[in-house]
C-alpha cells in the first residue's frame, strides 16, 4: 500500500471517529452542564482557505480535548438546582474515589443528605450536607459562595474544586462526571465562582456549529472515497494495459 494511500485510510478512520463524536454532541444538546468534545481538524480547511472540493488527502490529526467553556445559565426556581458560574465542579463521593462535575441537580436521600441523581453524596467542605430534620429543601438558602443555610443556620458549604491549567487532563467517568487520571495532578479550591440556586448549566452544545462540523466532515469523507476510487481506477487499468 502506498504511503498516500495509508495516509487517506488514517483520514476515513479519524474522520468517522470525528463523526461520532460530533454525534455525541449532538446527543447531549440538551444534558445539563454536558461539556463538549471537539478536536483540532474542524477547522483545517478554514486554515488552510479552502473547501472540500479541492481538499488534499491526507493524515488528518485529531486532538481530543473537552470545551470546558460556559454554558447558558437556565432558571428553574427548584431549590435543589444549582449552576455554577465560572471554573470549578462540584465535587461528588464514590467508593471509587471523588468524581467532578458541573451538573447540580440534586436531592436528597432518606438521610437528609444532598446527593446527586444517582444517590452518591455530593461533597462539602465539612463532610456530607445534610438538611436538618422537620425542614424542606424550599426552605434552604445558598449564598454565592456555596454556603448552604437553613433559616439563619449555616449547615455545610459545597465543596468546589478547579484544575486550573490541568483542567483538559480529566478523564470521563460516565454520567456527565470526570475523574482525575493516574498521573499527579490534584485539584485546588476554586476561585472566582458563582453558585446560583434555583438555576441549572445549560450544555455548551451549539447545534449550528456542530451541524456544519458535520457537513465538514461528510465533504472530506467523500473527498477521500473519491480519491480511492480514482486510485483504484487508475490500477484496474493498468492492470488491464499489462495482461494485454
Amino acid at each position: 500500500m502506498s504511503e498516500i494511500t495509508t495516509q487517506v485510510s488514517s483520514s476515513i478512520e479519524a474522520l468517522m471517529l470525528e463523526f461520532d463524536i460530533i454525534t455525541h454532541n449532538l446527543a447531549n444538546v440538551s444534558t445539563v452542564g454536558y461539556k463538549r468534545k471537539c478536536n483540532a481538524f474542524s477547522k483545517i480547511l478554514e486554515a488552510q482557505g479552502t473547501g472540500a472540493e479541492t481538499y488534499s488527502p491526507g493524515v488528518i490529526d485529531l486532538n481530543s480535548a473537552f470545551d470546558f467553556s460556559q454554558g447558558n445559565i437556565v432558571e428553574t426556581a427548584r431549590p435543589l438546582d444549582f449552576a455554577l458560574y465560572g471554573k470549578g465542579f462540584f465535587v461528588i463521593e464514590t467508593p471509587e474515589g471523588p468524581l467532578y462535575c458541573r451538573n447540580g441537580i440534586f436531592l436528597t436521600n432518606q438521610n437528609g443528605q444532598i446527593v446527586d441523581s444517582q444517590g452518591r453524596i455530593v461533597a462539602g467542605q465539612a463532610g456530607p450536607i445534610t438538611i436538618p430534620s422537620g425542614m424542606v429543601p424550599s426552605q434552604l438558602t445558598v449564598s454565592s459562595d456555596g454556603t448552604i443555610s437553613a433559616g439563619s443556620t449555616a449547615i455545610g458549604k459545597f465543596s468546589l474544586v478547579d484544575f486550573q491549567d490541568n483542567e483538559n487532563k480529566l478523564v470521563p467517568a460516565g454520567g456527565n462526571c470526570y475523574r482525575m487520571p493516574e498521573q499527579d495532578i490534584q485539584p485546588v479550591a476554586a476561585e472566582n465562582i458563582v453558585v446560583k440556586q434555583g438555576y441549572q448549566e445549560a450544555s455548551n452544545v451549539k447545534m449550528i456549529d456542530e451541524l456544519v462540523d458535520m457537513i465538514m466532515v461528510a465533504r472530506l469523507y467523500e473527498a477521500n472515497m473519491k480519491f480511492i476510487t480514482a486510485k483504484s481506477d487508475a490500477s484496474s487499468s493498468l492492470m488491464s494495459v499489462a495482461m494485454g
